[in-house]
């Protein structure tokens, strides 16, 4: 039965040239997610907004979706958090997605991935995984654990008007190439005179840091940054006055720093950006600007997905 996915032939340099084209046109309907908003403190250099633990499915917990707190940080509108035992080859089957762009980012595993813009290959733990569905795409991906338990991040990025109904385009970034500047992994923007190797579809930084013991860490996020938000996921550290451990932080919509006290090892995932002006429309697994984007999307979803079950492989 013949594969309707061609085997990925492009260069990394060649998509990323792609990428660069169609940046420069310029959601899940899911359960929400528990939300607490604390009381502002004196002490605190950004105030917080609100905080959340997530909800937790099986070895998913969801932090943040586009029906709640992705409304605030939108462009970052979802966000899963991996971790459980999982059996080589456990995963995602194929699934479609437009409107949106997806990073994924697993620490301690490999994976396996296969889309309809014909990429297909293995991705090394550490390495970055950008699709951007644009008008339309299906993939599959798979867990190919090197420890007893594996722990992963996707993120959704909603497109920007000019690009989510642009040709799909994927980025399979292995992990010599995702730069780290003191402990910090640029996966999305700049920091600490690094570069993400992802072209932007937006002004937007997303970062990881690990902490040891003791260290201060002050992120300045650029100027036309308002949003901002972070989720201390390991050990504990103090964020401006309060003390956190596993919970996700939105701050209230400004430029002031943010300030990290690593009060045992911790590990953090931070983003800033400038805030994304549209309003999100949601299909299941599609976030658009505009109810007329997300119709024509879906048709071509339907359509890419008529050829996945002729050839068998959903």
């Amino acid at each position: 039965m013949k594969n309707s996915i061609p085997t990925h032939t492009a260069s990394l340099a060649d998509r990323r040239r792609m990428l660069l084209g169609g940046a420069g046109l310029l959601a899940a309907c899911a359960p929400r997610t528990p939300v607490v908003r604390p009381r502002e403190t004196a002490m605190t250099s950004r105030p917080i907004r609100a905080r959340t633990a997530g909800s937790q499915h099986g070895f998913i917990r969801r932090m943040v979706s586009p029906g709640d707190l992705g409304g605030l940080l939108k462009p970052f509108i979802f966000l899963d958090h991996l971790r459980g035992e999982m059996a080589a080859g456990q995963g995602f089957p194929f699934h479609p997605h437009s409107g949106i762009a997806t990073l994924s980012f697993v620490l301690n595993a490999d994976a396996t991935y296969e889309d309809t813009t014909g990429a297909r290959g293995v991705l090394r733990a550490r390495g970055l995984e950008w699709m951007q569905a644009g008008g339309g795409v299906w993939h599959v991906g798979q867990i190919q654990p090197h420890e007893r338990v594996s722990e992963a991040f996707q993120l959704w990025v909603a497109l920007p008007a000019a690009l989510e109904e642009s040709p799909a385009m994927s980025l399979y970034v292995p992990p010599e190439e995702v730069p780290v500047v003191d402990g910090v992994t640029v996966m999305l923007g700049a920091h600490g005179g690094a570069r993400s190797p992802i072209p932007a579809v937006h002004s937007m930084n997303y970062l990881h840091a690990e902490l040891p013991r003791g260290r201060r860490w002050t992120y300045e996020p650029p100027a036309d940054h308002d949003v901002a938000w972070c989720f201390v996921y390991r050990g504990r550290a103090r964020v401006g006055a309060d003390e956190i451990a596993d919970e996700l932080l939105t701050f209230e919509d400004g430029h002031a720093p943010l300030h990290f006290d690593a009060l045992s090892d911790a590990r953090v995932l931070l983003g800033s950006a400038r805030k994304h002006p549209h309003p999100l429309v949601l299909g299941t697994s599609s976030v658009h600007t505009n109810r007329e984007s997300l119709v024509a999307s879906l048709d071509r979803i339907r359509t890419i997905g008529a050829g996945l079950r002729r050839d068998g492989r959903i």
